[in-house]
């Protein structure tokens, strides 16, 4: 086999692993992610493809943590509409996302009657990100990388990242709606 063959078949084997391992480098939206259900099994953003989806990573024990409430109530408002919210359980500050996924879904069901998505536990900072988390800073930059629980990316129908929200942007604030309401009308 010639250099340039090797060559190919490394570079081929090397963006395949990249995309089934859900790296962040080779992706061109966020539907080439995917997170585990709080359940079990795959949950792909794929399946969120046409719709606008507010992904925020959620902790239990937070100042914050009474957002579950706003976004259930806009998860209520707009899912008619094409949006889909999407919690992402993480314990990256303050360790106040201690529990196991049954732990958690069993606190927001029964805390805020939370019926939207949840993905199992990941990381959302640091060198063990889960990918989107990666995608997400190397599209938006540093400065909109999770600071905090709460904070929000909003993914448009297209898989496109059109804007953050740090942790004190409430679920149901006027700059949130408005940029969830230009996403719907894309």
């Amino acid at each position: 086999m010639g250099k340039y063959a090797v060559k190919k078949i490394f570079a081929l084997t090397t963006l395949l692993i990249g995309l089934t391992s859900g790296g962040a480098a080779m992706a061109t939206s966020a539907h080439d992610f995917s997170f585990d259900a709080i359940e079990g099994g795959p949950l792909p953003m794929s399946t969120f493809k046409g719709k606008a989806v507010l992904v925020v990573n959620t902790a239990s024990f937070c100042g914050f943590t009474p957002q579950y409430e706003g976004l259930q109530a806009l998860w209520q408002e707009y899912q008619g509409k094409g949006l889909v919210v999407l919690g992402i359980p993480a314990n990256n500050f303050g360790a106040q996302e201690p529990g196991s996924d049954q732990d958690i879904k069993q606190f927001c069901e029964a805390n805020y009657a939370v019926d939207f998505p949840l993905a199992a536990k990941v990381s959302v900072v640091g060198g063990d990100a889960h990918p989107f988390y990666k995608w997400a800073e190397e599209s938006l930059g540093a400065a909109n990388v999770p600071k905090w629980n709460f904070h929000k990316y909003l993914v448009d129908a297209d898989g496109k990242l059109v804007a953050a929200f740090p942790s004190s942007i409430k679920p149901q604030s006027r700059e949130l709606t408005r940029a969830v309401d230009a996403a719907l009308s894309r």
